[in-house]
């Protein structure tokens, strides 16, 4: 299920998001978590099972029409598992009948590669 990110859930969607390369260094981290945190056009979601399993993080594109999925991560002890497509496709149904949910080019990659574990 698909939990909008909150300040109680800050520990955990920073360790997932550490997962991710280009997330490791703390000082980056930090400021993409107050960036969803304080800009209204972020949003960052959880997936949550029995527990919180992933993230996915949107920027909104008012003029675009676009959510564009800047993160999205799994802990590693659960891909594999269609966890990311899961996500991906509740993203899409959360926003997708007012945004285009699309993909930058560092999400490319991972979105693809659920897309083929999902198959």
């Amino acid at each position: 299920m698909l939990i909008r990110y909150k300040k109680s859930f800050e520990k955990i969607a920073m360790g997932l998001l550490s997962f991710m390369p280009e997330e490791k260094e703390v000082k980056k981290l930090i400021g993409t978590i107050k960036e969803y945190e304080t800009n209204e056009n972020w949003q960052l979601f959880l997936w949550k099972e029995e527990d919180i399993l992933g993230a996915i993080g949107v920027q909104i594109d008012e003029s675009q029409e676009q959510a564009v999925i800047q993160h999205i991560t799994v802990n590693p002890s659960h891909r594999n598992m269609g966890i990311g497509k899961k996500m991906v496709d509740a993203v899409n149904n959360q926003l997708g009948s007012k945004y285009s949910v699309c993909s930058n080019t560092r999400t490319d990659a991972f979105i693809a590669h659920c897309e083929d574990k999902a198959k």
